[in-house]
């Protein structure tokens, strides 16, 4: 009987970022000595090539989050690399293939190699680069989660990306305007509005200026019909007033408490829906993978990739991720 041989690699150690207890950036340690993982029978060994960013890491790693890792960890999921060893009942992956993944990445995903299932994998396409892989998982996949599984949005929607210029709110545009939805974005910086313009966003608003939610009522005739919200916290009753009769809120992100008026829906009519990737199904997975696959090797999806850092600066980045109100794009670790 054939048994596929695995091959070996050169080292038995590897670079990674450790969080050995919960706080602040400074709780990100660089380390050098932590032992490459090893995939079992179904699993492949990434050779990580670059990590995309999450708010949601940094909210982990402050320990403020529902579901929390044990200590020690390394933090992450969003990853792009090449694989180096695939287990022996792996069927449709092989070494040498160019992927990214950004679920339940099985050893964390800050580190030169990790280990996932090839359920998960994305396969990337020659003309899209590996900080650009890094930055496909979470942001497209919770914006076509959000869009079109969640709100099941048609051409004939009108949609604002409230908070539009980082990934997720790029990567919705995206789609929308692939979609031929009419699509609006707001952004809270001149840099992050030409990213919008540059998509051909139909409209974009500056959300830290005043008076931009009647600027949207006016511009839509009576309200988008479906809202992508990043900053819920922050916007969610205002979305219930712009909201059109019959029309949906998506909170995609939130980093605290609201009180809102529920008198705002039932005028309306309207619905507040949630959206987690981390609850997706396999079967989810697979029907986002395709479309999402298919976008990049078309071209009409192309990831937006916002600030660089190394490996060594994780904790420089999460420092940005919080404070950089005016984000363009995915934020990405190059290893």
């Amino acid at each position: 009987m054939f048994v596929k041989a695995i091959p070996v690699l050169s080292t038995t150690v590897m670079r990674a970022v450790i969080v050995s207890k919960f706080g602040g950036p400074e709780v990100l340690e660089v380390r050098r000595d932590i032992p490459i993982p090893k995939p079992e029978a179904s699993e492949v060994l990434i050779k990580v090539a670059a990590i995309g960013i999450n708010p949601v890491d940094t909210y982990i790693r402050a320990g403020n989050y529902g579901r929390l890792p044990e200590l020690p960890y390394i933090p992450g999921n969003d990853v792009a690399g090449t694989i180096v060893q695939a287990g022996a009942d792996v069927k449709n992956f092989k070494e040498g293939d160019r992927v990214a993944t950004f679920m339940r990445v099985k050893s964390g995903a800050y580190a030169e190699y990790c280990v996932t299932h090839p359920d998960w994998l994305i396969q990337i396409p020659e003309n899209c680069d590996f900080r650009k892989g890094a930055a496909v998982g979470v942001p497209y996949f919770t914006a076509y989660k959000a869009l079109l599984l969640k709100a099941k949005a048609k051409p004939t929607d009108v949609v604002l990306v409230h908070g539009a210029s980082g990934g997720v709110g790029l990567a919705a545009c995206q789609l929308a305007l692939s979609q031929g939805m009419t699509t609006l974005g707001t952004a809270g910086s001149e840099e992050g509005m030409e990213a919008l313009r540059g998509l051909g966003v139909h409209h974009v608003f500056n959300h830290k200026e005043e008076g931009y939610t009647e600027k949207i009522t006016k511009v839509t005739g009576g309200g988008p019909t479906i809202i992508l919200e990043m900053l819920s916290n922050v916007n969610l009753n205002e979305d219930l007033k712009l909201l059109a009769p019959n029309g949906v809120v998506v909170v995609v992100g939130c980093r605290g408490t609201i009180d809102i008026n529920p008198r705002l829906l039932m005028a309306k009519e309207t619905q507040i829906q949630g959206v987690a990737l981390g609850v997706s199904q396999p079967e989810e997975f697979a029907l986002m993978n395709r479309a999402i696959s298919a976008g990049l090797k078309q071209g009409w999806l192309d990831p937006v990739v916002g600030k660089e850092f190394s490996l060594n600066n994780a904790a420089r980045a999460h420092e940005e991720i919080i404070h950089n109100t005016g984000a363009k794009g995915k934020m990405v670790l190059i290893v």
